[in-house]
């Protein structure tokens, strides 16, 4: 009878402290990319500016993400987010290039 107490225990704690689900795109740019992409600050490519995104854009979206999660320009390694997952981060560009499609 412990054993499955033990058992259920560990389930509990895995579900309460084990891997988050990713954030949406849209969540991740609204706590982390706004700063800086909202407004260009830095030079930061302006969220749904199809000219400044179209360079940026050609690289392909693996290309993106790459520079993302290592950090490019002024832009720190995840946007300054260390907390962000590499899911999150996909999230994240793709939400920035939906919006100059």
């Amino acid at each position: 009878m412990k054993r499955s107490r033990v058992g259920g225990l560990a389930l509990a704690l895995f579900i309460a402290f084990g891997p988050a689900a990713a954030k949406s795109g849209e969540e991740v740019y609204k706590a982390t990319c706004a700063a800086c992409h909202a407004t260009g600050v830095a030079g930061a490519p302006r969220y749904g500016n199809k000219a400044d995104w179209a360079p940026r854009a050609k690289l392909g979206r693996d290309a993106l993400v790459a520079s993302v999660v290592k950090g490019k320009g002024a832009m720190p390694p995840k946007g300054g987010d260390p907390k962000l997952s590499d899911s999150d981060v996909k999230n994240a560009v793709d939400h920035l290039l939906k919006a100059v499609r």
